[in-house]
């Protein structure tokens, strides 16, 4: 029986290989600061990589919002992780939500951000830090930093451009206008858009078409996914040739083929 770890501001449960992280404070709006939300981020995602038994992880947020992302209450107090002065407001978002991107970005399985309702700020950076996204009729999202005179400060501009191009990146970002779903899915933020009361079906159906896959030739490929951009191609597919030569030598390739070739025989 695979123990999940408790905690504090979000709940997580694990079904046929699919482990689904839901952010639990509604009374926040879902805000990653001024909340134990980063740290049950990162705790998952450790967690995940550590656990064989997930194939995929699915995101989602309890209530009307997805994330708020920053807690506005605490910057207009200078407060909780935007107090101090430059040195020490640097340190602590190195130590606060900027874990929230160093950890997903190392998470070795898919991710799916089941989007609820409104993605804001760092709330829609998180979102784009997953590989799929599927929002809710309900859902918006806004990359809203400037509207409060401070940057994407955890990684939003890295993430976004990669996801839609510099250029639909760059509006969205100076503009710091909200965009409903439907728009969402037009600049291929979202791939799906779905009823509010059929969002976790469509997340699950997604999750659990994946998690049937082979796991360790799946951890593999999403390995390959992130590293392709960065990488030259002989040397990808040098890569590609060592993670092949895994994937053959393991249980699960044989098992995958001999399934094939009954299917095959049966038609």
């Amino acid at each position: 029986m695979t123990t999940v770890p408790t905690l504090t501001d979000a709940l997580l449960t694990l079904e046929n290989r699919v482990a689904t992280l839901t952010l639990n404070r509604h009374d926040l709006r879902n805000a990653l600061t001024g909340s134990n939300l980063i740290d049950d981020i990162v705790t998952t995602a450790e967690w995940v990589n550590q656990c064989d038994d997930v194939s995929v992880l699915v995101i989602t947020g309890a209530g009307s919002a997805f994330s708020a992302g920053g807690n506005i209450r605490d910057m207009a107090n200078r407060g909780g992780d935007f107090a101090g002065d430059v040195a020490e407001c640097a340190d602590r978002y190195r130590k606060g939500i900027q874990r929230i991107p160093l950890a997903l970005q190392n998470i070795e399985v898919p991710i799916i951000a089941a989007v609820n309702g409104p993605a804001i700020g760092a709330g829609f950076d998180l979102a784009n830090m997953a590989d799929i996204r599927i929002a809710s009729e309900n859902a918006k999202f806004g990359e809203t930093f400037l509207n409060l005179g401070i940057i994407p400060g955890d990684g939003g501009a890295w993430f976004m451009q990669r996801l839609i191009g510099y250029q639909r990146a760059f509006e969205l970002t100076l503009t710091g206008r909200v965009i409903d779903a439907s728009e969402a899915r037009e600049l291929g933020i979202v791939l799906e858009v779905v009823p509010a009361d059929e969002l976790l079906t469509a997340a699950n159906a997604m999750a659990n078409r994946i998690a049937s896959q082979p796991p360790k030739a799946t951890r593999l490929t999403k390995r390959l996914m992130k590293m392709a951009p960065r990488m030259e191609l002989k040397d990808f597919l040098d890569v590609c040739a060592n993670f092949q030569g895994m994937c053959h030598n393991e249980p699960e390739h044989l098992e995958a083929v001999n399934k094939m070739l009954e299917a095959m025989a049966k038609k």
